[in-house]
C-alpha cells in the first residue's frame, strides 16, 4: 500500500506545474506559433518482417511502418494538422497506433530556464525527443507508457536560444487486449518554462 501511495504521489507532483511557471499550450495556434512549430501526424501499419526465435532459427514476426522517431525522419508528406485539432479522434480505431510530431524552437528568452514537455495520449503514448527515448526499469515518470491516460512528461535538455527539439508521439490505443472501440487523441499538451 506505501509503494501504491508513494507512485501516486510521485506522478502528482511529476505533472503540476511549477510556481511561477510559464506555460505554452501547443494546442493553440498562438501557442506553436510561438516555437515556430507545425504539427504532423501519420497512421502506423503493423507490417510482418522476418525474425529470428531464442535458438537462432527463422521465424516471421511483426514490426510498424513508419518508424518516425528519427529527428531527421522526413515527415514532409504527412498531413499538416491545424493545433487546435490535437483533441479531435485520428487514427482507425480498435488496435491502432499513429505518430504525432512537432519541431520546436528556443525562443531568446528561454535562456537559462528549465523547459519540460507535457502531453496525454488517450490511451498510451511515447514520447521520443531528438530520436531518443530513454528509459528505466521501475521508471515512474517520462517518456514511457505508464499507464491509461497518464500524462507523459520530458525534460527539454541543452536549453539556449535558437535551440530546435524534434519531439515524435507514438500513440497507442488501448488497452489492446480489449480491442478498443475509440481511437487515439491527445490532450494537455503544453510546454513548461521555469526557472
Amino acid at each position: 500500500m506505501r509503494r501504491v501511495l508513494t507512485a501516486c504521489v510521485v506522478l502528482l507532483v511529476s505533472i503540476v506545474p511549477a510556481r511561477g511557471a510559464e506555460k505554452i499550450d501547443l494546442a493553440t495556434k498562438d501557442g506553436v506559433a510561438k516555437v515556430k512549430g507545425e504539427w504532423r501526424y501519420a497512421n502506423v501499419k503493423i507490417i510482418e518482417v522476418p525474425g529470428r526465435n531464442p535458438d537462432g532459427s527463422a521465424n516471421t514476426t511483426y514490426s510498424i511502418e513508419p518508424r518516425a522517431q528519427a529527428p531527421d525522419f522526413d515527415d514532409s508528406k504527412w498531413g499538416v494538422i491545424d493545433p487546435t485539432t490535437l483533441p479531435a479522434a485520428r487514427s482507425t480505431g480498435q488496435v491502432c497506433f499513429c505518430w504525432y510530431r512537432i519541431r520546436i524552437t528556443a525562443p531568446p528568452e528561454w535562456k537559462g530556464k528549465k523547459v519540460a514537455f507535457y502531453t496525454t495520449v488517450d490511451d498510451y503514448g511515447e514520447v521520443w525527443v531528438d530520436g531518443k527515448l530513454p528509459f528505466q526499469v521501475g521508471q515512474l515518470n517520462g517518456n514511457l507508457v505508464r499507464g491509461h491516460n497518464v500524462p507523459n512528461r520530458v525534460e527539454l535538455t541543452d536549453v539556449q536560444p535558437g535551440k530546435t527539439w524534434s519531439i515524435a508521439i507514438f500513440g497507442i490505443n488501448g488497452p489492446i487486449s480489449a480491442v478498443p472501440s475509440n481511437w487515439i487523441f491527445l490532450t494537455n499538451t503544453y510546454l513548461e518554462i521555469s526557472g
